[in-house]
């Protein structure tokens, strides 16, 4: 285990070797868990080490992290004094290199998603962490160029209006808001209480109780105008009624299922598309001929058609019949846009 403490890093920075942080918490561990004395024998096989080591260990707890560990004589063992009221709990954070690089991952994956999001507030632990997996000699610590997002089709937005909804969301304050809707084409100023951000193919959306709608709504991040955080506390909405409300608003997994799509995939992509999930409650098997049929619930088509469009030859709709008819449909209408081109050359 690591000990990550900014006050040690700050003002003890060569106090200790990156090896005794194992067995400092090793012994917090067995202290904290052991109802007796542990004598010092168990303690050096446990351990792994020498007699003198251990008496190292427990005098640099005592010292320096306060450790209130007492030695029995008749035991010939240590333990942590319970007298105390308060459980003694070692200070700063522990983490090993696993915990350490799911860390730094994690960062990387926000970063990536929305840059800028945590910069301000987590960037010093991520140097800090860097440091110390490079103490450790823990791999490689440069893990920003083993991480990488491609995104597709994300749309820009403004990264103070985001950060403004973001922390009014997580804060639990209303949003003053100027919106510029797509589908009508207009500008509107509301009120809202915002409930939750959402992250949907490589875009962000708000869901949000509209005060001057007096109604749920939703709204995509890139089309606000303007933001500002009111001094009031927003609408509280649990997260079953979010669930209920929302449930229709993004994509092939929203809503209660209406349809059945039944596509048959070619045996050239069978073995590709046997391995994706479209949807949670999809059921899938493969033909004698080699081809796959795949059956996923829906109730909007839309992103269905779209997804469905750009296998092309490779994959044919059996069922519903206004499903097979809206995909031949733009098949078609494809069609006759180069057929067109090809008659006018």
């Amino acid at each position: 285990m690591l000990y990550v403490s900014i006050a040690a890093l700050c003002t003890k920075p060569t106090l200790y070797k990156m090896d005794k942080f194992d067995r400092i918490y090793q012994l917090h561990t067995i202290f904290s868990n052991s109802r007796y004395p542990v004598s010092k024998k168990e303690l050096q096989t446990i351990l792994e080490c020498s007699h003198a080591t251990i008496e190292r260990t427990i005098n640099t707890m005592r010292l320096y992290l306060d450790a209130p560990i007492l030695y029995d004589r008749n035991a010939n063992g240590y333990y942590y004094d319970t007298t105390s009221k308060q459980h003694y709990q070692l200070p700063g954070l522990w983490f090993n290199a696993s915990e350490l690089y799911a860390l730094l991952t994690t960062y990387q994956l926000l970063s990536d998603t929305e840059p800028g999001l945590l910069e301000q507030h987590i960037a010093p632990l991520k140097e800090k962490i860097t440091r110390l997996l490079h103490n450790k000699k823990a791999g490689d610590q440069n893990i920003a160029n083993r991480i990488r997002i491609l995104k597709m089709a994300a749309r820009q937005h403004d990264s103070l209006h985001f950060s403004t909804i973001a922390s009014a969301t997580i804060d639990r304050k209303q949003l003053a808001i100027r919106y510029h809707g797509r589908a009508r084409n207009q500008e509107t100023s509301r009120i809202i209480s915002p409930q939750r951000l959402v992250h949907y193919r490589d875009n962000w959306y708000l869901d949000a109780w509209c005060h001057t709608n007096n109604g749920f709504r939703n709204f995509s991040i890139d089309r606000l105008l303007d933001s500002k955080t009111l001094n009031k506390a927003a609408k509280h909405i649990n997260n079953n009624e979010l669930d209920r409300h929302y449930a229709s608003a993004y994509g092939i997994f929203a809503g209660e299922p209406e349809y059945i799509a039944v596509l048959i995939f070619s045996k050239n992509i069978a073995r590709w598309i046997a391995n994706e999930q479209w949807h949670p409650k999809q059921l899938g098997q493969h033909e004698a001929d080699g081809r796959y049929t795949l059956q996923i619930p829906y109730s909007h088509p839309q992103e269905l058609i779209m997804d469905t469009l750009k296998y092309g030859a490779d994959v044919e709709v059996k069922q519903p019949v206004s499903l097979r008819k809206a995909i031949s449909d733009k098949h078609k209408a494809a069609y006759e846009i180069y057929r067109a081109k090809q008659t006018g050359d």
